[in-house]
C-alpha cells in the first residue's frame, strides 16, 4: 500500500510540475507576442518622410526676382527627422532615437532615462514591466554631443532584441551586414562596423561603456583596448574625431558575459 500511494504521490508530482512548467511556456509565447505586436504598432507610428511639394514644382513657376532664403541643411535635416518620429515621441519623451540593421530582427526604439539609468532593462516603451525591455543609451551619453553612444539590449532566447548582435562573430555576416542605422531625434545616422568582441565583466577591468565622451587620449585608449580583445581584423580604420557607436547585449562565453559591437558613422 505504501509503494501505491508514493507512486501516486509521483505522479501527482509529476503532472503538478508539468501543469506548472506549461503554464510558464504558455505565459512566455504569449508575452512574446504582445512584445512583437506591440514593436510593430511603434514601427506604423513613424512617419516617412513625402517628397516636398515644391521640389515638385518647375523651376519656372517659383523663379522670382525676390532674394531666396538660405536654408541650413541641417536645420531641414533635423525638421524632418523630428516629423519622423515625432508621433513616438509624444507618446514617451525618454525617446532618443530608433536602430534598425537591415536583414536583422533589430528595429526598435531606443530609450534614454537618466535619473534611472537601467529603467528600460526591465520597462517597455509604455513604462509597464517587460521582461524584454527596451534598448536603451547609456545615461551617460548624449545624441549630437558624445562621440561614443553606448546601447544596451537584451539577447532574448526566441531571437529578438540584441540577440541577432551574435551574428557577428562570423566575419562573413559582418560583410553581409556592414551597417547599422541609428537616428536620433535630429539626424539619421549610419554607422560601419569596425569590430567586435567578447567581454567578461567579472574578470576584465576595461569599462568599455564608459567611453562616451572621450579626448584624443581616451579615445585612442579605446581604440587600442577594443583592438586587443576583437575576433578579427574588419581592416576598417579608424581615427580621433569618428563618431562611434557601441552596442552591447548579454553573452554566454563567459558567466556573465557581454557581446560588443563597434561602429562608426559614415559621413554622408
Amino acid at each position: 500500500m505504501k509503494n501505491k500511494n508514493m507512486y501516486i504521490a509521483l505522479i501527482a508530482l509529476f503532472l503538478l510540475i508539468a501543469a506548472i512548467s506549461g503554464g510558464i511556456c504558455i505565459h512566455q509565447l504569449s508575452d512574446a507576442r504582445e512584445a512583437a505586436e506591440s514593436f510593430r504598432n511603434l514601427e506604423d507610428m513613424i512617419v516617412m518622410p513625402t517628397e516636398s511639394p515644391a521640389s515638385t514644382q518647375p523651376m519656372e513657376s517659383i523663379a522670382s526676382t525676390e532674394p531666396v532664403e538660405t536654408v541650413d541643411p541641417e536645420i531641414t535635416e533635423a525638421k524632418a527627422t523630428f516629423e519622423k518620429y515625432k508621433t513616438l515621441y509624444e507618446q514617451n519623451e525618454d525617446l532618443v532615437g530608433w536602430i534598425s540593421i537591415e536583414g536583422t530582427a533589430v528595429n526598435y526604439p531606443v530609450m534614454q532615462s537618466v535619473d534611472r539609468p537601467d529603467f528600460y532593462l526591465k520597462h517597455g516603451f509604455d513604462r509597464q514591466y517587460s521582461r524584454y525591455g527596451v534598448p536603451y543609451l547609456d545615461e551617460a551619453c548624449a545624441t549630437g554631443l558624445s562621440n561614443n553612444l553606448v546601447i544596451y539590449g537584451h539577447n532574448m532566447k526566441n531571437g529578438t532584441m540584441f540577440h541577432d548582435l551574435l551574428n557577428y562573430t562570423s566575419e562573413q555576416f559582418r560583410a553581409e551586414h556592414p551597417v547599422i542605422c541609428f537616428d536620433t531625434l535630429s539626424r539619421k545616422g549610419k554607422y560601419q562596423v569596425v569590430l567586435v568582441f567578447r567581454f567578461d565583466t567579472e574578470n576584465e577591468t576595461f569599462c568599455y561603456n564608459e567611453y562616451t565622451d572621450m579626448n584624443e587620449e581616451e579615445f585612442v585608449e579605446f581604440m587600442e583596448q577594443c583592438r586587443q580583445r576583437q575576433l578579427y581584423d574588419t581592416g576598417i580604420p579608424v581615427s580621433y574625431g569618428d563618431e562611434l557607436l557601441t552596442l552591447s547585449t548579454c553573452e554566454y562565453t563567459y558567466k556573465n558575459g557581454r557581446f560588443v559591437v563597434v561602429a562608426k558613422r559614415i559621413m554622408d
